[in-house]
């Protein structure tokens, strides 16, 4: 059965999405673009899914699908803190978005380090006004909060896709995002801020059945086409890599959350990151053994209202429409 949401008016939520496209950033961004319920400040890249440059042309590719102007994309860090970079060219390809033809940018990079534009939004807006969306390795993150630390006391939340309190990918404990670059998880995740953790338990129930992808063919667009072509490539490479039958969609997950929190189900509990394990390093673990002490300022995703989750992702790309038309 499809759904479709009657909005009610409030506020749109202010964002920072910090990614690494990726396919599943891809559609991320374009929910993000598309929502009512969020106001996109700006895009900021990080190196993951593939290098920097990858990443960030990909990004500024999307931005021409979605018809985005008038906001900063900003490139990030090209490594992690400490260690060598890693990327996932077995899921992503070797352009870190294979599958569609990627048309030519038509913005241009703001000239700013991803770490300055969010340090400078956030301190520009009142405290508690802006989210901080990661769907990529925390690095820019990271060091933002150690180049400005007053941004903890102003940032409304940190909502990241990465991790999982039971279960990884890059490894039999670890997520991807977290387990390349664990030092600026643990620093992030140890921060007094708001923050909810979109981990494989969850993301791994936004499956991309063929259902959804007829469905978002329907739409007819040319965003909903790229998105097809997006889900084609991601569902051959999760299936070969991962033994998928139909792929999950982690990362707009994260941006779902934000826009209707109601369809997540969260826990809280206490939250950490393993930077020593010979077979646990980058495991995010969530400490379940008695209700969370009244200062826990960390949660974690269980359960997903697939259908909702879907029904955002078709009203996103029915409100973005054909922007090249």
């Amino acid at each position: 059965m499809n759904v479709a949401f009657i909005y009610v008016e409030r506020m749109p939520t202010k964002i920072i999405l910090d990614c690494d496209p990726g396919h599943d950033d891809a559609i991320a961004l374009l929910l993000a673009h598309g929502s009512p319920d969020i106001d996109l400040l700006a895009v900021t890249t990080v190196m993951g899914n593939q290098t920097l440059d990858k990443v960030t042309r990909n990004a500024l590719s999307i931005a021409r699908v979605a018809g985005i102007t008038g906001i900063p994309f900003a490139a990030g860090c090209t490594r992690p803190l400490v260690r060598q970079i890693e990327t996932a060219a077995s899921i992503h390809g070797e352009s870190g978005l294979d599958g569609p033809v990627l048309p030519e940018p038509l913005i241009q990079l703001d000239q700013r380090h991803a770490v300055d534009v969010i340090i400078d939004l956030v301190m520009s807006h009142d405290p508690g006004e802006i989210t901080l969306v990661p769907t990529g390795a925390l690095t820019n993150i990271a060091l933002a909060v150690r180049k400005e630390p007053r941004i903890v006391e102003r940032v409304k939340e940190i909502v990241l896709m990465g991790g999982g309190y039971h279960v990884g990918n890059w490894s039999a404990t670890a997520e991807f995002n977290i387990v390349i670059d664990p030092e600026a998880a643990h620093i992030v995740f140890n921060e007094k801020w708001p923050l909810t953790m979109i981990g494989l338990d969850l993301t791994h129930q936004a499956l991309a059945t063929p259902a959804v992808a007829d469905r978002v063919a329907e739409v007819g667009t040319a965003p909903a086409r790229f998105v097809g072509e997006l889900l084609d490539f991601f569902a051959s490479t999760y299936k070969e890599s991962q033994g998928f039958e139909h792929p999950p969609v982690h990362d707009p997950c994260a941006v779902a959350y934000v826009i209707d929190p109601s369809i997540i189900t969260v826990r809280r509990a206490p939250l950490d990151v393993e930077l020593t394990g010979t077979l646990t390093l980058g495991m995010t673990v969530a400490d379940f053994r008695s209700p969370a002490p009244a200062d826990c300022t960390t949660q974690v995703a269980t359960d997903l209202d697939h259908e909702r989750f879907w029904a955002l992702v078709i009203d996103a790309l029915e409100r973005i429409g054909d922007p090249a038309s």
